[in-house]
C-alpha cells in the first residue's frame, strides 16, 4: 500500500504519540509498505525527502516546545492528485489532521484516524471549562468525517460511542519489553538518587503540565514520605510546570526528559510508579512501568484497567479519588520490597502486550479500508 501518515508531533520531540507514530511508521516501512509522513517542521529544519513532507506550524500554546501544523490544503491536494494514496491516516486531531481528512474527502481516497488524548477533559485545568462541548462537537466532527477510527481501548470505544462518534474499533497499544525490563536496575542511579536499598524510590514518568494531575501526585508521595522518612520522588519529565516544582520541592529529583536506555534505566531502578493522570486515553507509561517489574498505582481507566489485575500484577484506584489514590500510594510502599510476587505479575501483564500483535491489526484495519 502507499499509506500518507499525518502527525504533529514526531520524534525529537519526546511524548507518547510522537514515540508511537514513530514505531508505527518504521514497521509499516519494514513490513514493505511505502509510507509518506507529512508533519510539521521543528524549529530551522528544511530537509524534504521523497517520505517526508514539513509543513509550517505554530507553538501550541502552554507548550512551547511542541508544535501544531496549519493547515495547507491546496498543497495535499497538489501532492496526492499527482500520486494518489491508498489510504491517508491521521494520527493527531490538530489543523493539519483536519486538513488533511478534507482533502482525503474531497479527492475520495479513504481516511483513518487516531484518538490520542482526551483534549475536552483539558479545560477543567486550565480555566477553560466552558470550552469542553466545543471540543467534544470539534472531536466528532473530526473523526466521524473518517472511515475508522482507531482507539487504544474499548473503554475509549464505548466513551467515544457516547459521544457520537461513528466506526471506532480498538487496537491497542503495545511495550517494548525488551528495553523496558527488571534487567536494567542499576544500584549506580539509585545511590545518586540518594536513595537505599531500604527505601522507596517513588517514580514519575510524564509531563509536568495541571492536567496531569501532578498535585495530586505530591501529595500522594507525601503520604508515603511520612510513613518513610527516606523515600524518595523522582520526576522524568518536563514541562511548563517544572520550574515552580523544582522550588516548591527542593527534595525531589528531576531529571528533565529521558529517552532510550537512560529513561529504561530509570524505571527498573525504581520501586513504586504513581501515575495520577486522569486525561488520557491510554497512557503508555503505565505499560512501560509494569514492563520494568514496578509496583504501580493508577486510577481505573487506560492501560492500567486493561492491563492490571487490583493487587495482583498492581493497584487499581476508582476514578475521581483523590483521597483513595493518596491512600492506596502509601499501602504500596509500605513493605514494598516484600511484593516480588506483584513485580512478576507487572511483568508478565506487559510480556502479553507485544508491539507486533497491536500493529499486525492496525495494519490489516487500513488494507481493509483501502480496499473498500
Amino acid at each position: 500500500m502507499r499509506i500518507v501518515y499525518v502527525t504533529e508531533t514526531y520524534p525529537p520531540e519526546l511524548n507518547g504519540v510522537a514515540l508511537t507514530v514513530e514505531r508505527t511508521v518504521r514497521w509499516l516501512r519494514e513490513r514493505g509498505h511505502r509510507v509518506s509522513l507529512v508533519r510539521p517542521r521543528q524549529g530551522r529544519e528544511s530537509r524534504v525527502t521523497e517520505d517526508t513532507m514539513l509543513t509550517p506550524g505554530l507553538p501550541i500554546p502552554m507548550y512551547p516546545d511542541l508544535r501544531f501544523g496549519l493547515p495547507v490544503r491546496s498543497r495535499l491536494q497538489r501532492c496526492w492528485q499527482r500520486e494518489r494514496p491508498d489510504v491517508v491516516h491521521a494520527a493527531t486531531e490538530g489543523p493539519l489532521g483536519s486538513a488533511a481528512i478534507a482533502v482525503a474527502r474531497k479527492l475520495g481516497i479513504p481516511v483513518t484516524s487516531d484518538f490520542r488524548t482526551n483534549f475536552h477533559q483539558y479545560g477543567s485545568h486550565y480555566a477553560l471549562g466552558w470550552a469542553e462541548p466545543l471540543i467534544r462537537a470539534y472531536l466528532r466532527r473530526f473523526h466521524n468525517r473518517t472511515d475508522l477510527t482507531f482507539a487504544p481501548t474499548n473503554e475509549v470505544v464505548r466513551q467515544l460511542a457516547r459521544d457520537g462518534v461513528q466506526r471506532v474499533i480498538e487496537v491497542g497499544r503495545g511495550v517494548d519489553a525488551r528495553r523496558f525490563s527488571p534487567a536494567r536496575r542499576s544500584t549506580a542511579m539509585r545511590r545518586f538518587w540518594g536513595v537505599n536499598d531500604d527505601a522507596p524510590a517513588v517514580l514519575y514518568v510524564g509531563r509536568l503540565a495541571a492536567e496531569k494531575n501532578v498535585q495530586l501526585l505530591l501529595r500522594s508521595f507525601a503520604a508515603i514520605k511520612g510513613q518513610d522518612a527516606a523515600a524518595r520522588l523522582i520526576l522524568v519529565g518536563d514541562g511548563p510546570m517544572r520550574r515552580s516544582l523544582q522550588r516548591a520541592n527542593p527534595d525531589a529529583i528531576f531529571t528533565g526528559a529521558l529517552s532510550g536506555t537512560a529513561l529504561a534505566t530509570a524505571y527498573a531502578s525504581a520501586d513504586i510508579f504513581l501515575f495520577p493522570s486522569l486525561t488520557e486515553t491510554f497512557g503508555n507509561v503505565t505499560l512501560e512501568a509494569l514492563a520494568s517489574g514496578l509496583i504501580v498505582v493508577a486510577y481505573d481507566t487506560g492501560a492500567a484497567a486493561q492491563h492490571i489485575d487490583h493487587e495482583v500484577s498492581g493497584f487499581l484506584v476508582p476514578v475521581d479519588t483523590d483521597s483513595q489514590f493518596v491512600v492506596t500510594a502509601a499501602v504500596a510502599a509500605m513493605r514494598f520490597a516484600e511484593r516480588e510476587s506483584m513485580r512478576r505479575a507487572a511483568r508478565e501483564a506487559a510480556l502479553r502486550a507485544a508491539w507486533p500483535a497491536v500493529l499486525a491489526r492496525f495494519e490489516a484495519h487500513l488494507q481493509a479500508v483501502s480496499r473498500r
